[in-house]
């Protein structure tokens, strides 16, 4: 829904006495430039301000809350307060989505007084990240909430705007601020502030200027769109006419847009070869329905392109990721320092060697041990420089001997294992095959993530047995892999065990 269209409001007794203003901004997003801008502003125009600041604990595991108050100087010096009060705050700014809901929470933003400003764009926080599924809150209950708890209501995508006009947030919400009128002061002495600063003035002053219109205008965030990237094929000629060969095969099999990507996924994660050998694990799923062919084609690529050292370096050292860093950071001809922080652990190492090496070393916990110790250290590459980016390449090129190390032996057993365990279900039911197969997404990174991952695929598996040939078994499957995405500890998997447990 959108903010109501700004009407001329009337004077309000509050600006005769002390305006109360609070920002919520984690790291990076120039809450305390923003929180400069307003206290010279305020004096600039005559007012006395004082500004404090409550810094979070981290990055997006805390806000820095910045308060300002001001007020009209007169015959003494006012007394200001050091934090805000629930209840008694006149501007809320929030720099992100959820900090806004945070605000609400706290009772900062009230329908008799606060007008409320935030960006609708989303940094996630630590603990959405930390969901093993998809762990993000939901927006839209935010912004519902809002519009019912501010008496004014200015919201859009304020980062994507300064990000257009080559500047960062505090800007779009600086321009907000001014749009929204809830300060006494015209807009040329909020520009004053920006230039007095003496950084960046052109760009913050674009941003300003883009956000002061849209919060007189409001409109509909436009929806990003993701432009699609044409992928084109680049090598030797007979390893084209190959590539193209597959390709045609692909587009004659069920759900062939699936089969398409999957196909491009797992060849540019081997070769051609591992191509052809993906189109045949899916030869056992392309003759039930749509649903079955699609959740094959996906989870059995996904499980081919497992993450490991190699294709973490290989994927550092695609020029198309160089491209892109320099892109986001709008460096234009200016140099980009770019540094890998590495922490390989003993297991890690052993894996690239060639499988029957890598056994023997395993059976020997001394050796293993030993190894350990001497590699298991943070490490940080700089990939900018001939000697970091060397390093990376040089890893990534150990993906010609992949087929031979440890670490692709164990995934093929791991996943032949799966597969198994799908075709088996496919006699019985097909649907109970479909959320086997759907279970691989549990399944995700390298290193420690890789083997907590792996324990959760492995005990929900375990679970799906006791539901084994169960009309119903296909809801349980499903029940058990979301119970699994809930949470870091298992809690929520071991209750949806002990719920089949109590009535097979």
């Amino acid at each position: 829904m959108n903010a109501p269209l700004l009407t001329p409001r009337k004077p309000d007794e509050k600006l005769n006495t002390i305006i109360k203003l609070a920002i919520l901004a984690v790291g990076g997003q120039g809450g305390g430039v923003l929180t400069s801008w307003i206290e010279a502003l305020a004096r600039s125009q005559g007012y006395a301000a004082q500004a404090t600041s409550v810094a979070g604990v981290a990055q997006r595991t805390g806000a820095t809350i910045y308060y300002v108050e001001m007020a009209p100087l007169g015959d003494a010096m006012p007394i200001f307060s050091l934090a805000p009060s629930a209840g008694d705050v006149d501007v809320m700014i929030a720099a992100e989505m959820m900090e806004a809901g945070r605000a609400i929470m706290r009772g900062f933003v009230t329908p008799d007084r606060t007008t409320l400003i935030a960006s609708t764009h989303r940094a996630l926080a630590v603990s959405e990240k930390m969901a093993p599924g998809d762990g993000i809150a939901n927006a839209d209950e935010v912004r519902a909430a809002a519009e019912i708890a501010a008496d004014q209501l200015i919201m859009f995508n304020m980062d994507r705007l300064a990000i257009e006009n080559g500047s960062v947030i505090s800007s779009a919400l600086y321009g907000a601020l001014a749009g929204s009128r809830a300060l006494p002061f015209p807009r040329a002495a909020f520009e004053e502030a920006i230039r007095a600063s003496g950084k960046g003035v052109e760009a913050s002053l674009r941003a300003f200027g883009a956000a002061y219109d849209r919060a007189q205008n409001p409109v509909e965030d436009a929806p990003v769109r993701t432009p699609q990237t044409q992928i084109t094929a680049t090598g030797p000629d007979h390893l084209l006419r190959q590539w193209e060969e597959l390709r045609a095969q692909a587009d004659t099999l069920p759900a062939s847009a699936m089969v398409q990507a999957g196909l491009q996924k797992v060849v540019g994660f081997q070769d051609i070869a591992y191509g052809r050998e993906y189109l045949k694990r899916l030869t056992p799923f392309q003759n039930g329905s749509a649903e079955l062919a699609e959740a094959a084609a996906k989870y059995i690529a996904q499980a081919m392109a497992y993450d490991d050292v190699i294709r973490v370096a290989d994927l550092k050292t695609r020029p198309a990721r160089f491209a892109r860093i320099r892109e986001d950071m709008l460096s234009g001809e200016n140099p980009v320092h770019l540094t890998e922080f590495m922490h390989p652990r003993g297991e890690e190492i052993v894996s690239l060697l060639p499988a029957r090496l890598g056994r023997w070393i395993e059976a020997r916990p001394g050796l293993m041990g030993w190894i350990d110790r001497r590699v298991n250290k943070g490490r940080r590459v700089r990939s900018h420089r001939i000697s970091g980016f060397v390093q990376l390449h040089a890893l990534g090129w150990l993906r010609r001997m992949r087929r031979r190390s440890l670490r692709h032996a164990v995934e093929t057993a791991h996943m032949e294992d799966w597969l198994s365990r799908c075709t088996d279900a496919l006699t019985r039911n097909e649907s109970e095959a479909v959320e086997l197969l759907r279970c691989r997404r549990l399944v995700k990174g390298y290193s420690d993530t890789h083997q907590r991952t792996s324990s959760k695929f492995a005990n929900v598996m375990q679970a799906a047995r006791l539901v084994e040939g169960r009309e119903d078994a296909s809801d349980w499957i499903a029940r058990l892999r979301d119970a699994a995405m809930q949470d870091e500890d298992g809690s929520a998997l071991a209750g949806a065990e002990a719920t089949i447990r109590s009535f097979i």
